[in-house]
């Protein structure tokens, strides 16, 4: 049966490389290590993770993806709890935070099950593959070299600190993408789902077990192609080969 070439966009982070748990593994630490300095104030880890929490997704709504945003939201809310508390500040424990904070970009590479298999197949299908990817383009490059990433995405890949609907929609316009036969793959409702059926391509979207309070949101856009959830990569080659397939033999 003639196979129709698909513009396959991946997301990076908790898609094809993970991501979040090394977030939540710092922000454990730093739970952990504010609890011991306010002790005698009776503040709980629970308290603490949800101020960070609330503090870090509200200046990542204004200003995208910037690295120096995590360590900050550690000394932000130290800050905030010495205030309500009266308790000293101390330089050197903000120093710690940020040294804690900025740890999180130091982690090695650790690719999800199926990454090679999965990428190595969809190319092997005469598919053309995307990296997009929201982050510091410092940042983000490490990981694609690291993950040995170019082997599959070449010159195409993009990083803004500002992964929206516009961005994708501008993307989509500048590289003159086929709609009808262009996927956005990702973990992320907000960044990566919501965008791409916004834009009318088709979308798989990849939960993760433990999503960011930023992911959280509902999908309020009607599909006007495909719209798969897959809980592993290894299903989306055959995904994408069914539904191509299924199209082709409706005669669209």
């Amino acid at each position: 049966m003639t196979k129709v070439q698909q513009t396959i966009l991946f997301d990076m982070d908790d898609t094809l490389l993970y991501c979040n748990k090394f977030f939540d593994m710092v922000i454990d630490q730093f739970a952990d290590q504010m609890e011991a300095w306010f002790h005698g104030y009776h503040l709980s880890i629970v308290e603490i993770k949800k101020k960070q929490a609330e503090i870090d997704l509200e200046r990542v709504l204004v200003s995208g993806f910037v690295p120096d945003f995590f360590p900050q939201s550690f000394v932000d809310t130290y800050e905030y709890y010495a205030d309500l508390t009266g308790r000293s500040k101390n330089e050197a424990e903000v120093r710690r935070l940020i040294e804690l904070g900025a740890s999180v970009y130091g982690h090695s590479i650790e690719p999800y099950p199926y990454m090679e298999e999965t990428l190595r197949m969809l190319q092997e299908d005469g598919h053309t593959l995307h990296l997009y990817t929201g982050g510091d383009p410092t940042v983000q490059m490490r990981k694609v070299k690291e993950a040995g990433l170019e082997r599959f995405f070449g010159n195409r890949i993009y990083v803004t600190r500002h992964k929206n609907a516009d961005y994708l929609d501008g993307l989509i316009r500048m590289k003159e993408f086929d709609r009808d036969n262009t996927w956005m793959i990702g973990n992320s409702l907000r960044t990566d789902i919501i965008p791409a059926l916004k834009a009318g391509i088709h979308a798989i979207f990849m939960p993760v077990e433990l999503e960011w309070a930023y992911n959280q949101v509902e999908v309020d856009v009607e599909p006007s192609g495909a719209y798969f959830t897959l809980s592993s990569l290894r299903y989306i080659p055959e995904t994408i080969r069914d539904y191509t397939a299924a199209k082709i033999t409706a005669g669209s």
